[in-house]
């Protein structure tokens, strides 16, 4: 891969017209893109998109970040080749198109993405983190994935799994204050929940002033005040994941 020999030159910041360092390969039946970090490792981070679908450059930005930080970073199609949302489509649907793209029935794709990363890849340690739709399949996974080590769920819609809170691995969730899918009394009990039942680490941070999809924001939605924030997101993520990988 052309990106091992060239360190892949994404810092920190606030593009959404990236067209990516890493490549797509096809994993039995699920494509995906891939990124490797210039040097060897055994650290691999899924990464999960939100209702845009695997292809979207602000996600795949996020994964060539992970690369940058010293990990294999995978972005699958876990909505295996059913359409992702499109901005135009009429949100009058969007009850009916997520019936069939559910959150909580992933576990045969992770499962072929996790021997992937083992077998190809040479993964010893694999976290995950999501966006949205795909911060709350990192909360289903984290209640019952074994052999995943720890998540970041950011601004995962609560209501899909609200009443579970057992979780396995430690993991973190990033909520926006202003978030207009997720109210603050949401995060309020999420918290509650997780105090009494989670016997693991875990961390619920709530960013002032941010709305949904902050950290993987594109760049005409910045405002330079909210620039320090989508900075610390981003590094509380990476923290997160270099504290238990």
């Amino acid at each position: 891969m052309a990106n091992e020999s060239r360190p892949c030159p994404c810092g920190i910041g606030d593009r959404f017209d990236h067209e990516g360092c890493g490549q797509e390969v096809q994993v039995e039946h699920i494509k995906a893109y891939v990124c490797k970090p210039p040097a060897s490792t055994d650290k691999a981070v899924i990464v999960i998109h939100d209702i845009f679908g695997w292809q979207l450059p602000n996600t795949r930005y996020m994964a060539d970040m992970l690369a940058t930080n010293g990990y294999i970073a995978i972005c699958p199609d876990l909505f295996v080749g059913q359409e992702a949302w499109k901005p135009s489509n009429d949100w009058a649907s969007f009850d009916d198109w997520l019936k069939t793209r559910n959150a909580g029935k992933i576990d045969k794709e992770v499962d072929v993405i996790l021997k992937y990363l083992s077998e190809q890849c040479g993964a010893k340690k694999i976290g995950v983190i999501g966006f949205c739709w795909g911060g709350a399949a990192v909360q289903h996974l984290m209640l019952k994935n074994p052999h995943l080590k720890t998540g970041v769920s950011l601004y995962g819609v609560i209501r899909f799994f609200e009443d579970r809170s057992s979780l396995l691995h430690p993991t973190f969730f990033i909520f926006a204050e202003k978030d207009d899918y997720i109210p603050l009394e949401q995060v309020t009990l999420l918290e509650q929940k997780l105090k009494q039942n989670c016997k693991v680490d875990y961390e619920v941070k709530i960013y002032p002033g941010q709305t949904h999809g902050f950290v993987h924001r594109k760049r005409e939605d910045i405002n330079p005040q909210d620039k320090p924030y989508i900075e610390e997101g981003r590094k509380d993520m990476i923290n997160w994941l270099n504290k238990y990988l």
